[in-house]
């Protein structure tokens, strides 16, 4: 998919892209930090249909939102062919007892026999994360598994 990057002075970046409805679809990266939204109308492509402005941790969410499916469905079809392994996103939440902690504190592994292959942080995969890395409230965590060890690992992550 062919993205378009064009500056725009004292203002920021826009990056767009043509979806299949013809449409351009594509954030306003402002210099102050703040990011928007936006979306053209179906018969004038440089007229705005619809604008939503966000902060960086909305659109670090919504980045994860867009982003972690794609990258849980790859880890699904690739463990497809080995049963009884399954593949979760687990997400750190805002009250999880590990924020701010690191992936060794967790002890996911040896509590549950869970692996943690990727974190995606505001549209940013962070693969194979070592036992240092440091989980935000918001992350997605996608986890290699059995059934129950990922149940127990989603307990671990929201409970302690």
């Amino acid at each position: 998919m062919n993205v378009e990057v064009t500056p725009l002075p004292g203002i920021g970046v826009r990056k767009e892209f043509v979806a299949g409805n013809g449409r351009r679809v594509g954030v306003v990266s402002h210099r102050d930090g703040t990011t928007d939204l936006i979306v053209s109308k179906s018969d004038d492509l440089d007229a705005c249909l619809a604008s939503l402005s966000l902060t960086a941790d909305e659109a670090g969410a919504l980045a994860n939102l867009l982003g972690a499916p794609q990258l849980v469905a790859q880890l699904t079809e690739e463990q497809k062919e080995l049963p009884g392994i399954s593949t979760r996103q687990l997400t750190i939440k805002t009250a999880s007892p590990y924020d701010g902690r690191t992936l060794a504190d967790t002890e996911i592994r040896t509590r549950t026999g869970v692996s943690v292959v990727a974190v995606m942080r505001a549209g940013q995969i962070h693969a194979s994360p070592a036992p240092d890395f440091v989980f935000t409230a918001g992350d997605l965590v996608a986890a290699v598994g059995t059934a129950e060890g990922l149940d127990a690992a989603t307990k671990i992550l929201h409970h302690g």
